[in-house]
């Protein structure tokens, strides 16, 4: 028989030959691409542990910026509102991490909202943006930006003092610089259907003579404002702290005493502006109730009179001349009209509540300002009328 072309044996071995270098092949080319798999991932791991390292060096150093700036006094310290190019960002509450990326376009401070959002997920921003106002330049990177809109917003901190009306509030708040729109929040003040949700809210009896009902519940302290915070979010800051201010047991005693909480208020207000001195509180807060269950029920309040000159845009006055107390008719003024006033005159502190609450037990009707902060107290007009012109003829009046 004869064989053309190689020998079987030869065949085989040359199929043996390349299977083997096959894989070989194979086998270099896997270690060839499990090499790079290591070398990429090698890589990756340093570039990205490096930016990582870098990231948490700036973060730091802005984290530094804004506490120093805090203590200032200026809550945005890396990025004040007075720099070069810097812009106002409000963001809205609730607003999730696209729809402050597409506020961050609008305001031409990032171009691309995809890389802001990517970004904010990969940098662990997402969700931690705080709503309030913002500001950011065009310059930063995305990183500052996010670092920037997690941290507490552009605030100011504004103190009201105890005796001050709503509209001397409003005033404080406008000089602070936030913002606000003065119909709304008057409309909110007047009539407050939005915070039934407050217990003592539910109970200040509407009356039409009332001129704000929640005139004398914006407790004085001092407060932090966003400078765009909403009317609501910026009424119910007061409340909120009257809430905790207004002690359970202050609802008992004022049961006690025959009167509810609101009248107590509207006591407390009174003797708020008649006191330049807490020790007298008690005293004067006596001398009203033995007004209001002698006397007639005339309180005959030079406050009240004050108070109704400030409305007007008038001057208060130490000493008020009959012509000006009789200038107003008005349920606010307590020379005309019996009884407490239809609301309070202004915001008592806890020193006021407390002295309508636990008035001092005396037979004293009249006190009389002596022109150093202090009151003299009589039993008879006969006395008063001594002590006004003594007092009176003191001042140079």
């Amino acid at each position: 028989m004869v064989f053309c072309g190689k020998q079987p044996s030869e065949r085989v071995t040359g199929k043996g030959f390349t299977l083997i270098a096959r894989k070989i092949t194979r086998t270099l080319a896997a270690v060839a691409c499990l090499f790079f798999l290591i070398v990429c991932t090698a890589a990756g791991f340093y570039f990205g542990l490096t930016y990582v390292l870098f990231q948490d060096a700036r973060f730091r150093k802005l984290e530094e910026q804004y506490d120093v700036g805090s203590q200032n006094g200026s809550t945005p310290a890396a990025a004040g509102q007075e720099a070069p190019g810097m812009v106002e960002l409000i963001v809205p509450r609730a607003a999730d991490t696209r729809q402050i990326a597409e506020l961050l376009r609008q305001k031409e401070v990032i171009s691309n909202t995809f890389a802001f959002i990517l970004l904010s997920k990969f940098n662990g921003f997402d969700g931690s943006y705080l709503a309030g106002t913002h500001f950011v330049t065009p310059q930063m990177s995305y990183d500052e930006i996010m670092f920037v809109l997690s941290r507490k917003p552009q605030t100011v901190r504004v103190t009201f003092p105890e005796g001050l009306t709503y509209s001397e509030v409003k005033k404080r708040l406008r000089a602070a610089g936030v913002n606000f729109d003065e119909q709304v929040l008057d409309s909110l003040v007047g009539n407050p259907q939005n915070f039934l949700d407050y217990d003592f809210v539910t109970r200040i009896p509407k009356n039409a003579r009332r001129e704000w009902l929640l005139q004398g519940y914006l407790f004085p302290d001092t407060y932090e404002f966003d400078v765009n915070a909403d009317e609501e979010t910026m009424i119910r800051t007061f409340l909120n702290h009257a809430e905790n201010k207004l002690l359970a047991e202050y609802e008992a005693r004022a049961a006690l005493l025959g009167m509810n909480l609101d009248q107590v208020i509207t006591l407390a207000s009174i003797i708020q502006n008649e006191c330049s001195r807490t020790e007298e509180m008690r005293t004067v807060s006596g001398v009203f109730y033995n007004k209001l269950n002698q006397d007639n029920g005339f309180l005959r309040s030079c406050a009240t009179i004050n108070y109704l000159r400030k409305e007007a845009g008038q001057q208060t006055a130490l000493w008020l001349a009959d012509e000006q107390i009789n200038e107003f008719d008005s349920p606010y003024n307590t020379y005309r009209y019996q009884g407490l006033p239809p609301g309070p005159i202004c915001s008592p502190g806890e020193d006021a509540i407390r002295a309508a609450l636990w008035p001092e037990k005396h037979s004293y009707l009249y006190f009389c300002a002596t022109g150093d902060g202090s009151n003299v107290f009589s039993r008879t007009l006969a006395e008063q009328e001594n002590n006004i012109r003594k007092y009176h003829v003191a001042e140079g009046n």
